[in-house]
């Protein structure tokens, strides 16, 4: 059994979980992840299986028909997935982060009509916050929801959608500042609606605009895209929570469990890097023996393996923290940061281990060296990362008088 990236304490229904993933990882993702990634194919019978597995409704309640699960082995299934081929991972997240939200935010009948549904897989969600000239300040957003009667209409840009097109749930963060204190903090001027739709690109209901797939460097095979709207009339049923203002903080804990995943994602995608690097290093042959046994191999090799593991256990505290309740902005943080720096560190050696091949499409690392990066700015850059970390730990710190 290999060594790295084991997590203790982990029950009998957990593992059996996991084995299920990982066997599905090893037999239907890697051995189809580089052909679906040059292809930049939307990888539908993997989703498929995945919906028979259950991991669309992991951790979505029992009585909503989901599997009830933690954080944790949610994360920890999404470390296999990602180590098999990335995006697929990305599948899933924006579908939970919704779900997630809807969870602890949604109203009774909200939850009653997604929930189930979710669980299933039959209604796929999107996370929307970015828009195009906003980035991580989420204070800048313009995209705005102005109350009509007993409706809203939405106008605006939003970008970045992981599921834009293959969606038919978006959770969207615009301002809404109508009869709201012009002195109060611009993060209770703005609330979070569930926008449902159809599948597919162009108008995809009225007022609604989905253009097409961004074209990527890499993260390819699931859809990116933008979102316009232009005249949306949604009901008040369609505001999570019921209550405007909330928008901010609702999506602000979403955020939390995304980094969480972030984390996974990188976590998988070392773990991958380093099992081929290991690999090619032991089979690789110069100057009569394998390059593993020259001394600059070798540790390179100590190193990624340590980097893997201070990646896997720093991600699990953070899935830990907040399945127990407590405050995890600070862990998410770090985990975030450190799982996708170090991602990109082991994913590099391992790319230099492989050498020339390494640069070839034929060879698995090639796509791994193009899918790393954009772990670096998902769910909040590192340097958003690193203003988070700081403040809180100052919080912390702070010097008594």
């Amino acid at each position: 059994m290999a060594r790295l990236a084991q997590t203790e304490g982990l029950n009998d229904i957990q593992k059996e979980i996991l084995s299920a993933v990982r066997d599905f990882v090893n037999k239907e993702i890697i051995p189809v992840a580089n052909e679906l990634e040059h292809a930049d194919e939307y990888p539908q019978a993997i989703v498929d299986g995945l919906k028979e597995l259950g991991v669309f409704g992991l951790m979505i309640p029992e009585e909503y028909g989901g599997l009830g699960e933690s954080l944790l082995t949610y994360a920890l299934v999404v470390e296999e997935i990602a180590r098999g081929w990335m995006p697929v991972s990305g599948v899933i997240n924006t579908h939970f982060i919704v779900a997630y939200m809807l969870m602890h935010h949604g109203t009774a009948e909200q939850k009653d009509k997604y929930l189930p549904r979710m669980a299933t897989g039959e209604v796929r969600g999107a996370f929307s916050m970015s828009e195009p000239g906003c980035g991580s300040d989420v204070a800048a957003i313009t995209s705005k929801a102005v109350k009509d009667g007993d409706s809203y209409v939405l106008t605006g840009q939003k970008m970045w959608l992981t599921n834009g097109g293959s969606s038919t749930l978006v959770a969207t963060l615009v301002r809404s500042d109508q009869g709201v204190d012009p002195d109060a903090s611009v993060y209770k001027k703005m609330s979070t609606f569930l926008i449902e739709k159809t599948p597919g690109f162009g108008e995809v209901r009225p007022g609604l605009t989905i253009p097409g797939k961004i074209e990527k460097m890499g993260y390819k095979g699931v859809d990116t895209t933008e979102m316009i709207m232009d005249g949306l009339v949604l009901s008040a049923d369609d505001l999570l929570g019921g209550e405007p203002g909330k928008g901010f903080y609702q999506m602000m804990d979403g955020v939390e469990v995304g980094r969480v995943n972030v984390a996974a994602r990188a976590c998988g995608i070392a773990m991958r890097a380093f099992e081929l690097g290991a690999e090619y290093a032991q089979l690789r042959i110069t100057f009569g023996k394998p390059i593993a046994e020259h001394q600059a191999v070798a540790f390179r090799l100590a190193e990624m393996a340590t980097k893997v593991e201070a990646a896997h256990q720093m991600m699990i505290m953070a899935a830990r923290l907040k399945d127990n309740g407590s405050r995890n902005d600070l862990e998410s943080g770090m985990a975030k940061y450190l799982a996708s720096e170090y991602c990109k560190e082991v994913v590099e050696d391992s790319f230099r281990i492989h050498g020339g091949y390494g640069y070839s499409k034929e060879y698995e690392i090639e796509r791994l060296y193009r899918e790393a990066p954009m772990l670096l700015i998902g769910e909040g850059t590192a340097d958003i990362q690193k203003m988070i970390i700081a403040r809180r730990i100052l919080e912390d710190y702070k010097i008594r008088s």
